[in-house]
This record gives C-alpha cells, sequence and structure tokens, in this order.
C-alpha cells in the first residue's frame, strides 16, 4: 500500500493527523481539482481556489469518518464536498439578492472555457444533477467528476471501476439528459 492509502485507512478510523498529512500530500491534486471547479466561472461568490480546498477541509474535519478506500475515492469524495461548498456559497450570496436575468446555456465538456458560468446556472446545474441522480447515480457522478471535480475520463473510470469507454458513454448520455433538463 502507499502512503496516501494508508494515511486514508488511518483517517478513516478517526485520526486527524493521518486526515492532515493526506491533506498536505494531496494538496496540489486538491488545488488543480478547486481550479477546475472554479475556472470559466463568475467569481461573485467571491471563493478562490484556496479557500474552496480550506472550506473542503474544513468539511473534512466536521465529519465523524472519512469513507474512501484510496487517492481516487478520496479525490472524487473531495470534488462532491467543493460542489457543495459552492453551491452553499452561491445560495448564500442569493439570500442576498433575488433575481438576476442569466442566461441558460447547455453543459458540455467546454463549457468553462467558453462562457462563464452565473450564480443562477450553477444551482440549476445543482439542480438538474441532483434529479439525474435520482434517475442514474453513476452519471450523475461522472459529471461530478468531470464538470465539478475537473477529472479526466481515465481518473473517472479508476475512481467508478469500469472502463474509461463506459465514462464516456455515460458522459454522453449524461449531457443528453442535463441539456434537456437545463432546456425546461
Amino acid at each position: 500500500m502507499g502512503d496516501v492509502t494508508l494515511l486514508i485507512a488511518r483517517a478513516r478510523d478517526g485520526d486527524r493527523a493521518a486526515l492532515d498529512a493526506l491533506f498536505e500530500i494531496l494538496y496540489p491534486d486538491l488545488r488543480r481539482i478547486a481550479h477546475a471547479r472554479l475556472s470559466g466561472h463568475e467569481r461573485s461568490h467571491q471563493l478562490q481556489t484556496t479557500a474552496l480546498v480550506n472550506e473542503c477541509y474544513m468539511k473534512f474535519v466536521q465529519m465523524a469518518r472519512v469513507n474512501p478506500v484510496d487517492r481516487a475515492h478520496f479525490l472524487s469524495y473531495s470534488a462532491t464536498v467543493m460542489r457543495s461548498v459552492v453551491v452553499d456559497a452561491v445560495r448564500a450570496n442569493q439570500a442576498d439578492r433575488r433575481g438576476g436575468g442569466a442566461a441558460h446555456v447547455t453543459l458540455s465538456t467546454a463549457v468553462g472555457d467558453e462562457v462563464a458560468l452565473s450564480e443562477e446556472e450553477i444551482l440549476d446545474v445543482h439542480g438538474a444533477l441532483n434529479d439525474l441522480a435520482t434517475l442514474d447515480p453513476r452519471l450523475a457522478q461522472v459529471v461530478e467528476m468531470r464538470y465539478f471535480g475537473g477529472m479526466n475520463d481515465l481518473e473517472i473510470s479508476q475512481a467508478l471501476g469500469v472502463t474509461d469507454r463506459t465514462i464516456r458513454r455515460d458522459w454522453e448520455k449524461a449531457r443528453m439528459l442535463l441539456a434537456t433538463a437545463l432546456r425546461s
């Protein structure tokens, strides 16, 4: 077993020092995920890469136990935690001000490069993703890891224990379902 896997096992047993060491070792990967999550999006919710990683860490500290079993699962779960942090920040900001004329866009692989997403769009994608999770949880996981976590097909396939070809098919199916949901 590698150092990361041992630290995850110790953190799963409640060892706070192991969790701290795990975040220290994986900090560059967590920053990459956070940066991918925030790049190309409006910054009106005031989250920066470092702050998002720190908030993710705080969420892990607040949990009684860490459930991931290896590096890929830990990073995948971190992407999920980061998504919840961003959605919470957007909701808090939306509570201060309502309205806005956000233009809806279709979810695509290059959406981060094409247009900055507004707070309203982040919430729309979040809602559509929750609906997708009730229909097919793995499709929602693929979207979450790719779109929110910045993971590639190979990383996602390793985390979910399926082939990268399956991930590509799941991504295409999820994109079609989400595009339909976001249009309505």
